[in-house]
């Protein structure tokens, strides 16, 4: 994402503050996304029926990846519609993320991902497609684990912290 610069920006602060830019949220994401970071994929059944998880991020070169069982409802729920929302708490910032998440199965970017996973704590191997490790979060089902890269549309970013402000940005596509 860090080469998809907003296309609008839209001002939903109803105190006067300014727009937010764009660059308080993409720094955070580069600086402070870690483990510890509260995170969450919202998806929807082919019913309608909204589901919401707990993630483990990686951001790479601008790009937000994420790993789910095949058998998890939230894979499941991507297999059938892709799009979604990505939820964080950053430092001074909430930003709701909309767009779509799509399977990766290229094995550069799957062994590459395994290397940003594993030296960030968690020891992920590349298993052909997918990734395997000796352990994951129970949300995450068992081993292997699929590999989806998350695109956004559209970020909402709402400020705890000063300056405050609400804003909505819209991204080309």
């Amino acid at each position: 994402m860090t080469h998809h610069e907003p296309v609008e920006t839209t001002n939903l602060d109803r105190y006067d503050n300014d727009v937010l830019p764009w660059s308080r949220a993409l720094g955070g994401l580069e600086k402070e996304l870690t483990e510890d970071t509260p995170v969450f994929l919202g998806t929807a059944s082919p019913d309608g029926r909204p589901h919401s998880a707990g993630i483990g991020p990686a951001w790479v070169d601008g790009e937000l990846y994420f790993t789910s069982g095949p058998g998890t409802r939230k894979s499941r729920d991507l297999a059938a519609n892709p799009a979604c929302t990505v939820s964080i708490r950053l430092r001074g910032l909430d930003l709701v993320l909309e767009g779509e998440a799509a399977r990766v199965t290229d094995t550069a970017t799957v062994e590459r991902l395994a290397g940003v996973y594993s030296a960030g704590g968690w020891p992920a191997e590349a298993a052909g497609d997918a990734l395997t490790a000796p352990y994951s979060a129970p949300s995450a089902g068992p081993p292997p684990w699929h590999l989806y890269r998350f695109t956004a549309r559209t970020a909402v970013g709402v400020a705890t912290a000063e300056p405050h402000g609400a804003t909505r940005w819209r991204f080309a596509h």
